[in-house]
């Protein structure tokens, strides 16, 4: 389009650009072809696909979402064009998980790997770093999953699609609180508990600490938080 032509009260070209009325209609109708379409597609690769996707089956829905935009928006691009595009990504798809149902190797390479960010009520900061996640990340996941304190975990298992798995322990031990910072009315109930243990900041291991400046016998840090047991709070809670 030439600069000349562009005008900042020509609403004409602001809402239809230099389409016509006719293909603003023809728009209509390939957007709900195309819909049906890749519902259909969807549908046919799989229960996975509505649900925790992994990495190959998101660059499938990226693709997917590449394909029809063009065919939905261009005059000049037909509706079979963008089916036939549909079909091979959809063929793709089906044969790639085939291969990685017959090969272990190759789901690990294409998918990842498991890994355990919790073991025993500590965070194992190496595989924390690994996956680039960070404390705050972890907490975040955990309270999700109705856990408030650390100490409450006995194996928390990053999947390699990306879900976390969380056992927890059969009794209540005292460990890293996992309350939001900000949330002064809960600090205040825990930080109240006069308990001798602390737990380190930086892997939750609990363990009695007589100097502020003691290293943690885990990881060797010396930033610590009061250990809490969530039986003690909720009898806090209750008073």
């Amino acid at each position: 389009m030439k600069k000349e032509e562009i005008h900042l009260g020509d609403i004409k070209r602001w809402l239809i650009g230099q389409t016509t009325p006719e293909f603003m209609i023809e728009v209509v109708i390939r957007t709900v072809l195309i819909y049906l379409f890749l519902l259909l597609a969807v549908r046919l690769m799989g229960k996975r696909m509505s649900g925790q996707i992994t990495l190959t089956e998101m660059a499938v829905l990226i693709s997917l979402g590449a394909i029809v935009s063009p065919i939905m928006q261009l005059p000049d691009r037909g509706i079979l064009f963008g089916v036939l595009a549909l079909i091979c990504a959809l063929a793709f798809q089906r044969l790639f998980n085939l291969w990685t149902v017959k090969n272990h190797r190759i789901e690990e390479v294409t998918q990842g790997k498991m890994s355990m960010l919790v073991k025993d009520g500590k965070i194992v900061v190496e595989e924390l770093e690994k996956n680039l996640i960070s404390h705050q990340q972890l907490y975040a996941l955990l309270r999700q999953k109705d856990i408030n304190n650390l100490g409450k975990v006995k194996r928390a298992y990053l999947e390699g699609c990306g879900a976390l798995t969380v056992f927890k322990e059969a009794d209540d031990k005292p460990g890293l609180p996992l309350f939001p910072q900000f949330d002064q009315s809960i600090k205040e109930i825990y930080t109240e508990l006069d308990d001798p243990l602390k737990a380190c900041c930086n892997c939750g291991h609990v363990q009695e600490v007589m100097d502020a400046h003691e290293q943690c016998d885990n990881c060797r840090k010396t930033d610590w938080s009061k250990a809490y047991h969530t039986s003690k709070k909720v009898e806090q809670v209750n008073a």
